[in-house]
């Protein structure tokens, strides 16, 4: 018997089943986290250190990421800024920008969260991606790829990104290029990375190459570093954290090169291997904000199902307290056919149609059941059947297994990628 503690929003729950627990690769002597930081800094990959990079009286924005993704924030905020005012930089003179992409404001108590001991000292602001007054246009890319970027990040002298790199379901990984492109980008610029996510439309369907853990040939990854580039920052801070979120370590230096070693290491701490695929994948996905609303709670879902036979079971635990993440998401259910909704998808792109679209694709190969904040009627239009707890929700799956059925369980969904071997 296997035991599993699986958080749901706020909450834990406990289970225990004949099954195989898959987990990241454990982190032995994980570092102090300040003393971790100050290493990276002091350490760039690919990059001078940042007395070598930022001048007294220059205006410095930090970008970083919204409630929606722990990064640690609180914790490297300071100690960057701590670094800026060493090399000169006036707390006047800096800015922190949150990269919202198309997601909505931040209230005061997550901007608190957020800062850390910085909340009240340092000016922070909401990036706005539909207001032209706060976006200026950089051109296009060599793909015709629209590029409106955040006016006070791209006015700046100097541009530092921050943020964490984990696994992401269609650019590969998170972090690096991702917290300026759809970070701080326009809602034009977003959509247009994303649909790159699309094959061609004689070919149609979804391009294989854009994928998890994936980032050579990814055409979302290609488009979203090519934007990136544009803005041409100037320091990158990022994180990679363990699955119960502590530091594991700190990646500083050159956009692109310090984002890779990252990489590599968020591609060790976060896959699991299993030998076969599972009847039944019984998914968390880690609890709050990762289940927060269900466009982030797609993420546990999408990597969940790599690990179950199609036709299997998945169990998914996402309170989704914010309900769906936006308001046009649940519109897309309307188009009940999955070649007509590519095909208003493709003609009308929206991210939130595309999330949309992958996960009425998962609810027709797999049978999904839904532990949420949704009703039934919700549920049901996504193409999930909806169970109002875990033990209601196996007694569901167990009516369609078969004998001795093999099962996993993954606490950490919306971290952890199953890669049958």
């Amino acid at each position: 018997m296997s035991k599993a503690m699986l958080k749901y929003g706020s909450e834990t729950l406990s289970l225990e089943l004949q099954a195989q627990l898959l987990t990241g690769s454990s982190c032995d002597d994980l570092p102090d986290p300040t003393d971790e930081i100050r290493r990276a800094l002091a350490n760039p990959i690919a990059s001078p250190p940042l007395e070598k990079i930022v001048a007294v009286g220059e205006r410095v924005a930090i970008v970083t990421s919204d409630i929606t993704r722990y990064t640690g924030s609180e914790l490297y905020l300071p100690i960057l800024v701590e670094e800026l005012n060493r090399c000169g930089i006036a707390d006047r003179d800096i800015e922190i920008v949150i990269a919202l992409g198309i997601h909505r404001k931040q209230t005061a108590d997550e901007h608190r969260k957020i800062l850390g001991s910085l909340y009240g000292r340092i000016a922070v602001y909401d990036h706005e991606c539909d207001d032209p007054q706060q976006l200026v246009d950089l051109g296009q890319t060599s793909s015709g790829l629209p590029v409106q970027i955040n006016r006070r990040v791209v006015t700046a002298d100097r541009v530092i990104v921050t943020g964490t790199i984990g696994l992401h379901y269609f650019a590969g990984y998170g972090g690096g290029r991702k917290s300026l492109v759809p970070g701080v980008a326009s809602r034009a610029t977003c959509m247009a990375t994303h649909f790159a996510i699309f094959n061609p439309p004689e070919q149609g369907g979804r391009n294989t190459r854009a994928c998890t853990a994936r980032l050579v040939g990814n055409p979302v990854h290609q488009a979203i570093l090519e934007a990136a580039k544009r803005i041409k920052p100037d320091f990158l801070l990022n994180t990679v954290l363990t699955t119960d979120k502590q530091i594991a370590r700190v990646f500083c230096g050159e956009l692109e090169q310090a984002h890779l070693a990252g990489c590599d290491l968020a591609q060790q701490l976060y896959t699991a291997h299993l030998d076969q695929p599972a009847d039944l994948a019984i998914v968390s996905c880690g609890g709050h904000p990762k289940d927060i609303n269900f466009i982030q709670a797609h993420k546990a879902l999408d990597y969940g199902v790599q690990a179950v036979r199609p036709g299997g079971t998945v169990i998914l635990l996402a309170a989704c307290p914010d309900g769906f993440g936006n308001d046009s998401f649940f519109d897309w259910f309307n188009y009940e056919d999955l070649d007509v909704f590519e095909k208003a998808l493709r003609s009308h792109y929206e991210i939130n149609g595309q999330t949309a679209w992958s996960t009425l694709s998962k609810a027709r190969t797999w049978r999904v059941i839904l532990i949420s904040e949704f009703d039934q009627k919700q549920t049901g239009k996504m193409g999930m059947e909806k169970a109002d707890s875990l033990d209601e929700a196996l007694q569901m799956a167990y009516k369609q297994l078969p004998e001795n059925p093999q099962i996993v369980v993954i606490p950490d969904g919306g971290t952890i990628l199953p890669v049958i071997k």
